[in-house]
């Protein structure tokens, strides 16, 4: 704790020094306190957005503020996000459509515009990388930060800086996020999720091991569901059980993930925040209302999907060489087939041509809930599409497409349709 700090805690909402017993703010009244021993410590912290979109839908339509908001849609597809009041009644993500709305059947379903997300996603982000460099996104909605030697800068400790940081976002974006601030990733990860919303929760290094003590096994990260029911069969639930173990044992019983119970369960964790954590992949994909197997039914959407994937890596000037396909069939099988080009790719053309190669093996009567078209091994775009010898043809398509994409940009996602994509695209509206 730097020496020169004359308080213990501070009110979140106007960030006036308080006293360590106090319970509301002297200048305020806001019982929203942070006090904590370790406060002005520690400096590893996790940022999550509350309810990304659903909170983005909630800001831009102020009819739903007061309603149970579930972001997804059709009823074959699943939730992708779903507001607190809609968890209330037991909505979660990933849960089928159907069974949310058994759930919570007076729930707004709003389908998901990702280029708004992205768009408020990349504005946070931006805010992020003001406080420091030391960035490292999960998702489109949360990220690690370093925040070790940034309090000459910002004139404050980290958790005042992070603190300010969450009522700009709620002040200027409209939607609010969750902290947590610790010592260590895993530990400021779950600190992020102890009071959502609109939550700031500490963890210091003198408490990480009774903190943990008496938590399941499920909140270590890597143990799902198979692999705690392995734990599970072994007379493992808590994590105090692990507290106890040797890691020899543990390594014994589970190899290389006996290692992480042992050194997580006691809050050891020396995982630094990495800046390189760009996407890996592009991809867009679309659950069926009814399952579907025959090639016209399938290649409309496949077209759709690849306009999309092309979109996005015009937009986040990428490309990619490796395109893959991804396929749910109607008893929840996935099965993903890909295949490396000569050269990266960010036209919708090549995508589309190299997934309907790989769908022509796939279409053997097997009926399918889900498909999806994407590429990885990903590259600047100067490297991409150069003129192809073999395929002449190839040549006069892309810049047939480059002549579309200026006219989508200026008229509309809508204004000029290919042939593949005419009859589906208004048969999904």
């Amino acid at each position: 704790m730097p020496s020169a700090a004359p308080f213990s805690g501070f009110c979140r909402d106007c960030l006036k020094e308080l006293a360590a017993a106090a319970r509301r703010c002297v200048a305020c009244g806001s019982p929203r306190l942070l006090s904590h021993s370790e406060l002005y410590r520690l400096t590893l912290a996790h940022i999550d957005c509350d309810a990304f979109y659903a909170s983005i839908e909630k800001r831009d339509n102020p009819e739903l503020a007061d309603k149970p908001v579930i972001i997804g849609g059709g009823k074959r597809g699943v939730v992708s996000t779903a507001c607190y009041i809609a968890r209330i009644h037991g909505v979660r993500s990933a849960m089928p459509m159907f069974k949310a709305l058994e759930a919570c059947p007076q729930a707004v379903v709003v389908k998901p515009n990702m280029e708004k997300y992205v768009r408020v996603g990349r504005e946070i982000r931006t805010m992020m990388l003001e406080l420091t460099p030391l960035v490292q996104p999960l998702s489109i909605d949360e990220a690690f930060l370093d925040l070790n030697g940034t309090e000459r800068l910002h004139h404050d400790p980290p958790a005042r800086t992070l603190a300010r940081f969450a009522r700009r976002v709620e002040r200027e974006v409209g939607i609010t996020v969750s902290v947590g601030l610790s010592y260590c990733k895993f530990l400021a990860k779950v600190a992020s999720d102890l009071q959502k919303p609109r939550g700031f929760s500490v963890i210091g290094q003198a408490e990480a091991v009774d903190f943990l003590k008496e938590r399941p096994v499920t909140l270590i990260w890597g143990v799902g569901k198979a692999f705690a029911a392995t734990l599970e069969r072994d007379g493992i639930r808590t994590i105090g059980q692990l507290q106890t173990m040797e890691e020899a044992d543990l390594m014994r019983r589970y190899g290389s993930m006996g290692q992480r119970l042992y050194r997580l369960s006691r809050g050891q964790d020396e995982r630094v925040v990495e800046t390189d954590g760009e996407a890996k992949s592009v991809s867009s994909e679309t659950t069926f209302n009814d399952d579907l197997s025959r090639p016209e039914e399938l290649v409309p959407h496949l077209r759709h999907l690849s306009e999309q994937v092309a979109l996005r890596l015009r937009k986040s000037e990428l490309a990619g060489q490796t395109v893959v396909l991804k396929l749910k069939t109607a008893d929840f099988k996935l099965r993903t087939r890909n295949r490396r080009l000569e050269s990266p790719t960010r036209l919708a053309d090549r995508i589309f041509r190299v997934g309907l190669q790989l769908l022509e093996k796939e279409t053997d009567g097997t009926k399918y809930r889900l498909i999806g078209i994407g590429v990885s091994d990903l590259a600047a775009p100067d490297l991409a599409d150069p003129p192809d010898l073999v395929d002449p043809l190839a040549t006069r398509r892309a810049a047939a497409e480059e002549a579309i994409n200026k006219l989508r940009d200026k008229f509309g996602k809508t204004s000029v349709e290919t042939g593949y994509t005419f009859g589906q695209r208004r048969r999904d509206q």
